[in-house]
This record gives structure tokens, sequence and C-alpha cells, in this order.
């Protein structure tokens, strides 16, 4: 089960999108490290310079003509690359972050690989042992082949047996407490009244198409008739006979379709009135009296004390509704297609395949599986992702890196601050509320520190059985997670292993978090100049810290607590400087050939708020560090100033390709605003892009007058 409410506010899009309702992953990651605010600010921003940058740092010979910079910034700075450097036909898109995220899984590979070959010698429970024999269990495909879809039977032989509503209400009851979720989510999270202590969340999901329009809309019908044909093959892959399968998989739309009628599209998701819905048990069962929630809850082992978020209630109701009068029969084909699929990527080669057809090809447009190891990779990442990235940080991420990043997080943050108390449009009363979050940021760096990493004693691991290791992984990472529910929030846990290379915001501990897979080229050079690392992972630092003060961040006070701290005016002035950024990102088209796919600018409002807040932030960082290297500011490296290697950097961060399928999914799902846009996007509303490369007014790069948009 995959946690979807109060989302942590990631810099970039997952390298893989999740669809499947049922999916497994590891719950939650370990403790960080101690609040920003007990190291002092330094009275200045430190150089992080080295005496002299290489020129490998930025290769210049990749730049465009001089003349496309204020044409198109992306394409000036990345055009080049992207015609050299296809996307591999294991791929659904190509680019910086793509990059390093292989060079993170080579290095998680060469561990797996060297945990596996040691597992004899090493100590008996210790992540070695436990990595090394689920690594090589996954990696044992002849076994795995073998057992076919032999590891769910006993489930599909309980789905079969299901006859009224009481036993698939206990049939959910059970799969939840083993690992497997069904029709709705469940998990721990901050109470958004009270942010110290962790309650229970109960979420919309279920659906096996990425959104509800993709049951609805024209356009996705061709996608629908896919679904369908991917249903009845799962099903025919269990023994169904294929005229039965196809009636099954009729079945299973209906059924969906009835759910997607009550759920909520993306935009709607990132309103935090339908993120939040607290009720008491007796006010949960009024809404759906079919479903027992202290039955439920009891199934867990958990204890509800004054209630719990039944966060879309509209779409449990609709749940109860189908456990009332859906016939038994249909509940069946759901449930038993759900089993199937999300199991897939653990049974033999014909379920990975038929399940890669559907997501992988028709969905996404991805050509080819990626090899076997990778596919395990990613789900030894789901099942010990923590335990595997403190194996991760101590091979590959120096002390020094992380020392390097904290100097520049306090000098990103210090700009932040200056911004704050010298916005124009903002009242003195709610500049201290800002300042006031502000202090209470928690920044936190590469990897949990000594003493709060998690532990995986209580995981047990066999030799030889990747289904049943990756199901006790998937109930092991579920209780861990709802222990927390009754208990304070740690805000000194990790939502994110240290090597995955993005980095988020959490608004319900008003953290900002930076992995160490991040925290190196192109984002971050520990001999690279300052502009060269302000432009990357600067950006990065400002973009998280942004976030808290984004559409959705400024409705959390430093604490975590959802709460108004604005005044009415400043409120007013804030909503119409980001409806002017809704405005400017509605007007992107991204898919050449494609002019009417726009991007969605309610979608993506929160992030390209946190690019344009970011960019400005970081650029000042930038200003404050040359001021004190007064020669390193008037010094140009292969022929351009820092001003301008600082905005090349963040263009450069952002290059890459994408497939088309999978471009126009992400412009329905995803919160971030095309790679090509966010390199344009946040440099067109800054007066300093235009001055750094001489830009006139009528160029398209250049937004001014009331068309630019400024906010933080």
């Amino acid at each position: 089960m995959t946690k979807q409410y109060l989302k942590p506010l990631a810099l970039a899009a997952s390298l893989s999108l999740a669809l499947a309702a049922c999916g497994k992953s590891e719950q939650a990651a370990a403790p960080a490290p101690a609040p920003a605010k007990t190291a002092a600010a330094p009275a200045a921003a430190a150089s992080t310079a080295a005496a002299a940058a290489p020129k490998s740092v930025f290769d210049v010979s990749e730049l465009g003509a001089p003349t496309e910079a204020c044409q198109d910034f992306n394409t000036f700075v990345n055009a080049k690359w992207v015609a050299a450097n296809p996307i591999p036909s294991d791929r659904t898109r190509w680019g910086a972050f793509d990059q390093l995220a292989d060079k993170s899984m080579d290095e998680q590979h060469q561990i797996l690989e060297n945990a596996a070959k040691n597992v004899a010698s090493a100590k008996d429970g210790s992540t070695e042992q436990k990595l090394g024999w689920l690594y090589s269990a996954g990696m044992d495909e002849a076994t795995i082949d073998k057992a076919g879809y032999d590891p769910i039977k006993p489930q599909l032989a309980q789905i079969d047996g299901l006859k009224n509503s009481a036993d698939i209400a206990s049939f959910i009851d059970t799969s939840y407490n083993n690992g497997d979720s069904y029709v709705f989510s469940f998990g721990s999270g901050a109470d958004f009244k009270d942010a110290t202590k962790q309650i229970g969340y109960v979420y919309q999901s279920g659906l096996g198409l990425p959104t509800k329009d993709y049951y609805f809309k024209p356009q996705y019908k061709d996608i629908r008739t896919a679904y369908e044909a991917y249903i009845a093959k799962s099903l025919e892959l269990v023994g169904v006979s294929a005229a039965d399968a196809k009636k099954q998989a009729s079945e299973v739309m209906k059924f969906e379709t009835e759910l997607a009628k009550a759920s909520l599209a993306p935009t709607e998701m990132r309103n935090l009135d339908n993120q939040y819905h607290f009720v008491s048990l007796k006010e949960a069962d009024k809404i759906s009296p079919h479903f027992n929630w202290q039955k439920f809850f009891a199934a867990q082992g958990v204890t509800i004390d004054k209630g719990f978020s039944l966060s879309q209630p509209k779409f449990i109701a609709e749940f109860d509704k189908l456990l009332a009068h859906a016939p038994v029969s249909q509940w069946q084909a759901y449930l038993r297609f759900h089993l199937i699929s999300s199991a897939s990527s653990a049974l033999s080669k014909p379920f990975e395949d038929n399940r890669f057809d559907f997501y992988g090809k028709t969905l996404s447009g991805q050509p080819e599986q990626k090899p076997r190891w990778k596919r395990v990779l990613r789900s030894v990442n789901g099942a010990m992702g923590m335990g595997l990235g403190q194996l991760y940080v101590a091979k590959y991420f120096p002390p020094e890196s992380k020392q390097r990043a904290e100097e520049l997080v306090t000098n990103v943050r210090n700009a932040l601050k200056d911004r704050i108390e010298h916005l124009d449009w903002m009242s003195e009363a709610t500049k201290k509320k800002a300042l006031d979050k502000w202090a209470e940021f928690l920044p936190k760096i590469g990897y949990p520190d000594k003493g709060e990493w998690r532990d995986w004693s209580g995981l047990k691991i066999e030799q030889g059985n990747w289904f049943a290791n990756l199901e006790a992984a998937s109930k092991y990472n579920y209780h861990y997670d709802i222990s927390k529910i009754g208990k304070a929030t740690d805000r000194k846990e990790w939502g994110m292993t240290p090597q995955t290379v993005n980095a988020y915001y959490d608004p319900s501990t008003n953290t900002i978090n930076f992995p160490a897979a991040i925290l190196q080229a192109p984002f971050f050079y520990a001999h690279g100049d300052d502009a060269i690392n302000y432009g990357g992972i600067g950006a990065v630092i400002g973009h998280e810290s942004s976030h808290g003060f984004d559409d959705q961040g400024s409705q959390f006070d430093g604490h975590g607590n959802r709460e108004d701290w604005w005044t009415p005016q400043d409120k007013k002035q804030f909503d119409a400087r980001t409806k002017l950024l809704v405005e400017q990102f509605d007007g992107y088209t991204p898919i050449k050939g494609k002019p009417d796919l726009h991007v969605n600018g309610k979608l993506t409002l929160g992030e390209n708020i946190a690019d344009l807040g970011g960019l400005n932030i970081a650029y000042d960082a930038l200003q404050t560090a040359l001021k004190n290297h007064p020669q390193e500011a008037a010094t140009k490296i292969d022929g351009y100033t820092e001003d301008q290697r600082f905005f090349l950097n963040w263009a450069r961060v952002w290059r890459g390709n994408i497939r088309e399928k999978q471009a126009e999914l992400y412009l329905n799902v995803d919160p971030h605003s095309p790679a090509s846009i966010r390199a344009i996007a946040a440099p067109s509303d800054m007066s300093e892009f235009a001055k750094a490369f001489q830009c006139k007014t009528t160029d398209p790069m250049v937004r001014s007058g009331d068309k630019q948009v400024k906010i933080w």
C-alpha cells in the first residue's frame, strides 16, 4: 500500500509512475538530522567555489547558437544534448535526472551483488544478509518461473470462497493486516489540527487507470479497451477460461467506473479540504454502514482514540454502496484481478510481461522492459529501501559532501528570509508569521544521523522465496507505518531513501529533505564555481524551501498545523499572483504536434511556485556569495559570466526527452510541469535573466510588465 495523503512535495516526478491500486512499498523511512535552527547562521554567505573550476563542470560545446538564448533557453542549452542522447529502449524518458538515477542504480546494484556473494559470511540477521537473500531470490528466475502463480493460489481460493458482503469486508480486513490493500488506502499521518500527533488516514484508491477521466472521456476509449484486455489476460493466466475472463473483465470495468464516478480528480485532490475529514468511529459507520470500521482497525491491531480522517467521504460512501449491492461475483472479479495485477512483478514471466504490455507499452510508450536486475532492485527498494540506503551512504557519500551541502542550505535559507523581510506586497503582521515558520524549518541533509537509522531486526527474509519475502516486507512496512497512529510525530524521520535522486518538502513536519544521491553533479560539485552550485543544488534547496509558502504549504504553520496565518488583504494579493502563474502555465503546449494539450496550471501550481521562488532565492544567495568574492564575480569561465552560468545550470538540470505517451500521461497526473517548460518558465519571469543574456523586452524568453510573475 502506498500513502497517498498530504504527499511530500518532491522536486521531480518519480522515475516510474505506479498506477496499480494495490501496490506494495516500504511504508516509512528513518529519522533524520538535527534541526537547522541549532546551528548559527553565518554573517555572510560563504563561497563554495574551489580555487579553479575545471572546464568539465559545464561543457559549453553543448550550447546552441547565442541567438537562441533569448528565444528558447531550453533549446539553447539542451537541444544538442537531447539530439545526441536518444531515450534508451527500456525507458520512457531520458535526461539529467535519469542519468544520475542510473548511476545510483549501478552503485546499488554493486552493493546487492556483493551482499548476495558474501551472504554466507554475513552476520546472521544483519541487514546485509537480508538484502543478499532478498536480491538473490529476486534474481532466481528459474525458481520464480517454475512456481508460476502458486504463491497467490491461497488468496485466489479465499476470493473464490466469498459468499456475501460480510465475507468481502472480512477479506479486506485480513488482506490489509497482511500488507495488501484493496479499494481504499490506509496509513498514518500527522493530524492537520495537531501535527505533533499521528492519526489514521483513509483515502480513495482502487482504480487501475491513472485518473477518473480515463474511465469517461472519449479520447481514452482505446486505453479503456486495452485495459479491459489486460484484465482478461490477467485472469486467463490463472486458469480462467477466455470467455469467462472476458465477462469478468467487463464486470471489473463496470465496478471501477462506479468508483471513478465518486473519485476526485488530481486537481481536486490538491484542495486541502479534500485531504482531511476527521470523524469518530460512529460517524464513519454512518457514512459506510455496511463496513465496520471498528472491526477493520481491530484486525490491523490499531486503537483509534477520538477518530481518524475519512478523507473522501463520497468515495467511501460509494465503496459501501458497492459492498451492499454489487453482486458477489463482481466483487470477486475485481479482487481477483487486483490481486493478480499487484502480484505480477513477483510472479513468473508471463505475468510480468502481461503487466508491462499494458502499463509499460500501452500507457507509457516504453518499448522494452528493464533488465531483470533493475526490476528486482526496484522491488528491493520498495521492501528494504532504507536498509539498502544505509549501505549506500557508507560507500558512496563522504561526510564532507554533507558538510558542504549544509553550508549551501544555510545560505539559501538566509536568502529566503531576506526576501520575506523585503516583500512589498505583504504586511508586517503576515511577514512575522512567515518568518516564524521560516525559523522552524528543519533541513535534513543526505541521510539519517547515527542512531536514527531504521531497525530491520523484525523482518524475516528467507533464502530462495521471492514472493514470500516481498509479502513479508509489505506486511512489516505496513505495520511499521500504522504503529505510529496515536503516537507523537517524529520530525526527524525520512520519507525518501538516501539513494533517491530527488528532494522534498513535508508540510506536516515543516522539513526540507535532500537525499545523498542528488548531492552530486550536475546539481552539486565539490569543486565547482558558485554559479554552477547555486543554479543547481542551490535552486533545489530554494525550491523545497519555497514549498513551505506555495499554495498548499502556505496553509500550514511552522509546526505543521493547518492554520490561516494570513491577513485577508495579503491572502488576496497572494491569490492574485498565483492566478497569474496558473494562467502562464496554462498557455504552455509542450508536446510537439499536439497544440491542444496544455500544461494544467492548477495541477502544477505548487511546483511552479516552488520553481519560481527557488530560482529567485538561489540567485540572491549567489549574489551574496559573489559580493564576498569580487574577483570571482568579475571572472568569466569559458566566456560566460557567473550570472549566465547560474541560469545555464538551471536549464541543464531539466534537460531531457520523453516519449509522447508518457508525456501525455504526465500532463494528466503529474503535479510537476514538463522538464522542457521548467527550464524556461521561471527564468522568463526574472529580469535578472534578461539582463544576463541581454534579451530584448520583445523576446519570447522575457515576460515583463503585468505578465511577469513575482511571488516570493
